[in-house]
C-alpha cells in the first residue's frame, strides 16, 4: 500500500538523501541496499532485462527494508510508468528527456487528475481497498516522485523550458550519455560534460525542482555538498560489487606468486 515517501520527506526537512541505483535486479539485493542504509534505490527497467513480476518483488522489498522504491522506465512510455507505479513504486526515473513537450507528458502519465490524467486502478497501491480511493488518488499526488535525466545536447538547450514545467521533482544528469552527445564519449570526467552538469545544477536554483548529484569521487561529493545538493546518486550496485569482490580477493592474494591464465573453457587431456 501506498506510504509516505520517506525520501521525498528527508529532502522536505532539509536532510540529504542517498540512493543506489539497482543493475543486479534481484529482490535480494534491494532488500540488502535497504538494509545497508540507503534512502532511495532506483530499480532500472531501460537497461535491465527485469520482467514486471520480478519488479513487483523488488519493490516490495524495498518496502520490507524501509528504502524508497523508484524504478527506471525505458522512455516516455505510458505503459511502463503506468505498469512501474501501479506495482507500488514511489517514483519513476525517465531518460532522455530532450524538450518541455516530453515532461509534460511524463508529469500527465504520473499524476492522477486534476494534476495529470494517470488511469486509476485499486490493487496493492490502496492495500486493495484498505486506503480509500479518494484519499488514495489525493496521497499519490503528494508523494510519488517524478525524476527527469537530462542526457544529450538538446536536452541542456531545453533545460529551462524543462524544469519549468509543473510537477517535475528532481532532474538526474547522465554524464556518461552526455560525454557522447558532448563529443567526447565515454569520459564522464571531461571538462565539457563537467560544464553541462554544472548549468543544469545552476538552472534549478529558485526552482522547486531539486537537483540530484551523481558524485564519481569523494572530490565531488565534497564539492556538490558545498554546492547545496541534497540528492545523491551514489553510483550502482554492480560496479560496486565488482570492485570489492576484486579488492577482496586482490587483498587476500597479496604476496602470492601470480596464477597462471585460466582459460574459461576446459580442455580436456587426450584419450
Amino acid at each position: 500500500m501506498l506510504t509516505i515517501n520517506r525520501t521525498r520527506q528527508l529532502i522536505t526537512d532539509g536532510f540529504p538523501a542517498f540512493g543506489l541505483l539497482n543493475a543486479v535486479p534481484t529482490p535480494w539485493m534491494v532488500e540488502m541496499i535497504g538494509h545497508a542504509g540507503y534512502d532511495f534505490v532506483i530499480l532500472d527497467t531501460e537497461h535491465m532485462s527485469t520482467n514486471p513480476e520480478s519488479l513487483e518483488h523488488m519493490i516490495r522489498a524495498a518496502e520490507c527494508a524501509s528504502i524508497t522504491p523508484l524504478v527506471r522506465v525505458p522512455g516516455v512510455d505510458r505503459a511502463a510508468i503506468t505498469r512501474a507505479l501501479d506495482s507500488g513504486a514511489q517514483g519513476i526515473v525517465v531518460p532522455r528527456i530532450r524538450n518541455a513537450e516530453e515532461a509534460y507528458n511524463v508529469v500527465q502519465m504520473a499524476r492522477y487528475a486534476p494534476a495529470g490524467q494517470r488511469g486509476i486502478t485499486g490493487g496493492r497501491t490502496t492495500g486493495f481497498g484498505t486506503l480509500p480511493l479518494k484519499e488514495y488518488l489525493s496521497q499519490a499526488n503528494r508523494e510519488v516522485l517524478i525524476v527527469l535525466m537530462i542526457e544529450d545536447q538538446d536536452g541542456l538547450d531545453n533545460r529551462e523550458a524543462i524544469l519549468g514545467v509543473q510537477g517535475v521533482d528532481w532532474v538526474l544528469p547522465g554524464a556518461v550519455d552526455l560525454s557522447q552527445s558532448l563529443g567526447c564519449p565515454g569520459d564522464p570526467f571531461h571538462p565539457s560534460v563537467n560544464a553541462a552538469i554544472r548549468a543544469l545544477a545552476t538552472s534549478c536554483r529558485g526552482r522547486a525542482v531539486e537537483f540530484c548529484a551523481l558524485p564519481r569521487s569523494p572530490e565531488q561529493l565534497t564539492e556538490w555538498r558545498a554546492w547545496g545538493a541534497r540528492a545523491f546518486l551514489l553510483g550502482e550496485d554492480r560496479s560496486l560489487l565488482f570492485k570489492h569482490l576484486k579488492s577482496h580477493l586482490g587483498a587476500c592474494r597479496a604476496g602470492e606468486p601470480e596464477p597462471r591464465h585460466r582459460s574459461l573453457t576446459t580442455v580436456l587431456p587426450q584419450a
